[in-house]
């Protein structure tokens, strides 16, 4: 998400200056790449850059691409095939062992449903949403960025002949929590879609304001999570300690749920270094549909808290982690940040946090 918010800034200020623009997205893959569908890059005419497509080897020739789909005004579709042993012919090497597919489209400030208003759209709320990109890998015709889908709210410019099709499989999506790829046949023509699930960023609370907190505030901010920090010190819990806090909050535990949102995109640290604070607050915590919280401290100081909520032997810990982190040997309060940011974000991806190279299918899967 941290990559939209980027792209659609980016926008903002190139319309400003008067530089027209245009977007590119990985749309599918076979086989490797180091990016997954979904990865976008916006592109001005002076040759600006925001977001990536790749891990640097493809954006040369994607600046080209995308300054000829800015001239001409026709969405365009490009193949890089690495698995080609001569892939020096498109003058990018990457390297990579896969066929990678890049959409780009001329965003056109009129269109009032151009792929970057669907993305501000996409932003404006805090929701799950499925975001449906049209392609084709057999016609000329390249539909583009179509249709934005939401709980309560719909935007969409599929076409009326696969419209009804397209919505039923974009439910599915919704149902089934993940990304999908269909195909569907207009007039006789193969319609490739790329029907993406999005959820809303993390939401890290952050309870406690001490100088340890503020590399893992920082670093949060950094991935494109949302950071509240809440202490119950004014002293401590300012605007001026965690400048790129989404909100920063002083209060008593008691008060803290009324103040915030929790879904199912939202992690807790525990790390005020007052024991009776984290207490309190983990007990509402624990009645709350949070999937992670973590204490800050030794494994004893969470076990003493649970026997003192008489939860000790009743509590399901799997989403309580104490001591918070992976074990990467952290020391400093910077090593510690990322080994707690490591671990929260593993939980809520499912991955394994082993090491890649003991990873034995392929890091990232496509269909």
């Amino acid at each position: 998400m941290k990559e939209i918010t980027d792209i659609i800034k980016a926008y903002q200020k190139a319309t400003k200056e008067g530089k027209s623009t245009a977007l590119a997205t990985v749309v599918k893959v076979d086989g490797s790449s180091y990016r997954r569908p979904g990865a976008r890059m916006l592109v001005t005419e002076d040759g600006q850059l925001t977001g990536a497509i790749s891990g640097g080897c493809l954006e040369g020739d994607a600046l080209r691409k995308a300054l000829s789909a800015i001239v001409q005004q026709e969405n365009k579709l490009i193949t890089y095939d690495t698995t080609d042993e001569d892939d020096a012919k498109f003058g990018v090497q990457l390297g990579c062992n896969g066929i990678v597919h890049i959409l780009f489209e001329p965003i056109i400030a009129t269109d009032e449903l151009n792929p970057i208003a669907i993305l501000t759209a996409l932003k404006s709320k805090r929701e799950t949403a499925a975001l449906v990109t049209l392609f084709s890998l057999t016609n000329r015709q390249q539909l583009g960025t179509g249709m934005l889908f939401k709980n309560k709210s719909v935007l969409s410019k599929i076409p009326k002949l696969i419209s009804d099709e397209v919505m039923k499989d974009v439910q599915k999506v919704f149902e089934n929590k993940t990304s999908a790829f269909k195909i569907y046949n207009q007039e006789n023509q193969q319609i490739d879609a790329f029907l993406e699930f999005i959820k809303p960023p993390i939401s890290l609370i952050i309870a406690g304001a001490g100088n340890d907190a503020q590399p893992l505030a920082e670093m949060a901010y950094l991935l494109g999570w949302e950071v509240t920090v809440i202490d119950g010190r004014p002293t401590h819990a300012t605007p001026q300690r965690f400048a790129n806090a989404t909100s920063v909050l002083v209060s008593k535990p008691e008060n803290v749920l009324a103040q915030i949102q929790i879904d199912e995109q939202t992690a807790f640290v525990l790390m005020t270094h007052n024991y009776n604070y984290d207490l309190e607050l983990l007990k509402y915590l624990l009645g709350t549909n949070t999937p992670y919280i973590g204490t800050l401290g030794p494994k004893k100081k969470l076990l003493r808290m649970l026997e003192e909520l008489d939860l000790a032997t009743t509590i399901n810990e799997t989403r309580v982690h104490g001591p918070v982190g992976l074990d990467i040997g952290a020391e400093t309060a910077e090593e510690i940040a990322i080994s707690i940011l490591a671990e929260i974000k593993s939980v809520f991806t499912g991955a394994s946090a082993i090491f890649l190279k003991e990873k034995k299918k392929p890091i990232h899967d496509y269909e």
